[in-house]
């Protein structure tokens, strides 16, 4: 294994302890453990940082046309190749908890690519809007919440507003 090799699993493992620690300190603060939650949201913040810089020197990020192509080609291989995967070994195990969550990513994942297309096709042109993101399944949509999630129906106080 090269350095290359390294970064990719160094990127990968701060990603997941960022999101972990994120997770942690959600569940820290619901338990009334204001401290605890404090230090994991610090320790997330750290983990970020590192993972952003090894992306940075995997030569990831670019300008914002390069990076919108590289993330839809991302979401485009998550909505078209690894959640139908997913979704069929969850349903042959009889898992049907992840067969749902999987379901509502990969129904996210299908609206993010569409969100980055359309962003790509107006780059230069594009108005500023918000996005608001469905706390319960990702569904993500562009300037105003809907009554209803169109994933998992959950209601508009469940859309959190993404500036």
């Amino acid at each position: 294994m090269g350095t290359d090799d390294n970064l990719k699993a160094a990127f990968a493992g701060e990603s997941r302890a960022f999101m972990k620690y994120l997770a942690f300190a959600a569940a820290a603060d619901k338990e009334g453990r204001k401290q605890v939650a404090k230090l994991f949201r610090a320790l997330a913040e750290a983990e970020r940082i590192h993972a952003q810089s090894h992306l940075a020197l995997m030569g990831q990020v670019a300008d914002s046309e390069h990076n919108l192509s590289n993330a839809i080609d991302g979401e485009t291989y998550e909505f078209t190749q690894m959640y139908p995967s997913f979704i069929a070994l969850a349903e042959k195990e009889g898992n049907q908890r992840a067969v749902i969550s999987f379901r509502n990513a990969m129904a996210a994942e299908k609206v993010h690519g569409n969100l980055l297309t359309n962003l790509l096709e107006k780059l230069g042109a594009e108005k500023e809007s918000d996005y608001y993101v469905c706390s319960i399944c990702g569904h993500t949509v562009a300037g105003y919440a809907p009554e209803k999630c169109p994933s998992c129906s959950a209601t508009k106080e469940k859309f959190k507003q993404v500036s």
